[in-house]
């Protein structure tokens, strides 16, 4: 029997489990399967049903789409696992889409140009210009991946 281990996961997950109580504001938190950036959370005190209840309302981090969810204080929510990461742009093609370096000089072609318009026209206008160290710092979390910001 021939096995091929060439593609195997990492086995690394994309969220895990924190009690929700334990959830600050600034820190993250899957709302309605999105990962979100805690902008608020309010914490009601213990009914005469037993558990203290905490309000999150949050960003979403791919969308800046606002976000909600209830949860007991003593129970789990999910948070994902969130990474940032700086690249260098080496080229924009037709379409939008970015060729970038990393820090081991591996290439990277599979992101476009940010929806912020004011962002993507700050890239494009750099590069137009000839500007030879653009950094890029994408944020990516469950599988999904875009640029954030840019630095010279």
């Amino acid at each position: 029997m021939d096995e091929d281990f060439s593609q195997a996961d990492s086995g690394a997950s994309h969220t895990y489990p924190c009690m929700a109580g334990d959830v600050k504001k600034g820190g993250h938190i899957m709302i309605k399967n999105r990962p979100c950036k805690v902008v608020d959370v309010s914490t009601s005190k213990t009914g005469k049903h037993g558990h203290a209840k905490c309000h999150f309302v949050g960003v979403d981090i791919f969308t800046n789409k606002k976000c909600e969810e209830l949860a007991p204080s003593s129970h789990n929510v999910m948070v994902p696992n969130v990474t940032r990461k700086d690249y260098q742009l080496i080229n924009i093609d037709d379409d939008d889409y970015l060729s970038l370096l990393d820090d081991d000089g591996n290439s990277k072609d599979d992101l476009q140009l940010p929806d912020d318009s004011e962002l993507s026209f700050n890239i494009r206008k750099k590069f137009d210009d000839g500007e030879d160290d653009i950094f890029l710092t994408t944020i990516s979390a469950v599988g999904e991946e875009k640029v954030v910001s840019m630095k010279l």
